[in-house]
């Protein structure tokens, strides 16, 4: 998605304005029908990517819609307890979730969970990914993947892998690259990406995969060193990292996302309603300077496409889950 110049604000103004006429005509006439908030569910703590993600859209989702979008963290438990507000609300679109790859990871790390991740919810639109990029303290005498590959077969179970947490995005996409390489490395769960990071850079722990925005600074100031990138494009906040298939793993492909999302059976006009309107605000120089000021690689993938992919997700997630034996009650 390309940033617009000053002079297109007039017509992106104007298609803000007539989103609905993308939309069948039910769902203009269903939203017009109230004008009380949207209130959208982010089941994360504020200053998370999602949160930040939820709040640049929410202006422009609510100039759309003509309805203001209220932004609600209900954080805990993986994100369990949000969404599952989200999945017991009306199914007027009157509330929405925007949720991250945990909703298809918890199933496989909770011995339960009050919904399904598939059935009870409707997917809306996927909006973006959060590549990931594996650095090594510079300690570690390797600069590219192979190096650490051969490092870590000449000294199996010696290397320290750190993450957000058992079953976080940024332990399965540890658990991948054990998957697709065979190396023999010990996983060191913290909690949260603050202290892993805080860790990485004084060399506590040798290597860990961390979203780009989390360290970019510190990869260009030479405090750690990128080897790869997760994703199966380069970052554009790390042009010079090699993806992990460029660097010799040539299966590996690995995306932490962000979606919105709404309780099961909501009906159709409301979906595509909001799924234009999203468009429209995913347009606007602000959010998509605020999404990629994140390092974030924006997505369009709308309610057609969108059940495919979480399902897709959710089968490919539960199987790295099973390999790692990560539990979390």
């Amino acid at each position: 998605m390309q940033t617009f110049p000053l002079t297109r604000r007039a017509a992106l103004a104007c298609m803000a304005a007539s989103a609905f006429v993308l939309a069948p005509p039910g769902a203009a006439a269903q939203f017009a029908a109230s004008d009380k908030p949207v209130r959208m569910v982010v089941p994360l703590a504020p200053g998370s990517t999602v949160d930040a993600v939820a709040r640049a859209l929410g202006p422009g989702l609510g100039r759309a819609l003509g309805r203001p979008m209220v932004v609600e963290n209900v954080a805990g438990a993986g994100g369990i307890p949000g969404t599952g507000q989200v999945v017991k609300a009306p199914k007027d679109g009157s509330v929405l979730g925007m949720v991250s790859s945990n909703h298809v990871i918890n199933p496989g790390i909770y011995k339960s969970i009050p919904y399904d991740s598939l059935k009870d919810i409707t997917p809306i639109a996927v909006l973006a990914t959060v590549p990931l990029v594996l650095v090594v303290h510079p300690s570690v005498p390797v600069k590219t993947v192979g190096e650490l590959l051969a490092y870590a077969r000449a000294r199996p179970g010696t290397l320290n892998l750190g993450s957000a947490g058992n079953g976080s995005t940024l332990h399965l996409a540890g658990e991948l690259l054990v998957s697709e390489t065979g190396i023999d490395i010990r996983h060191v769960p913290y909690r949260g990406t603050g202290p892993l990071v805080t860790d990485l850079m004084g060399g506590q722990v040798q290597m860990g995969f961390v979203s780009v925005s989390q360290v970019a600074a510190q990869v260009k100031a030479g405090t750690l060193r990128a080897l790869a990138v997760s994703t199966r494009q380069r970052s554009a906040s790390l042009p010079d990292v090699p993806t992990m298939a460029e660097a010799g793993v040539p299966n590996y492909g690995f995306d932490a996302w962000i979606a919105l999302i709404g309780p099961a059976g909501m009906p159709r006009p409301v979906v595509d309603g909001y799924a234009a309107a999203v468009r429209s605000a995913m347009a606007s120089p602000e959010a998509h300077a605020a999404i990629v000021g994140q390092g974030l690689s924006v997505l369009d993938i709308g309610p057609d496409a969108a059940p495919a992919f979480f399902q897709s997700e959710l089968h490919k997630h539960q199987k790295l889950v099973k390999q790692s034996g990560a539990t979390l009650d």
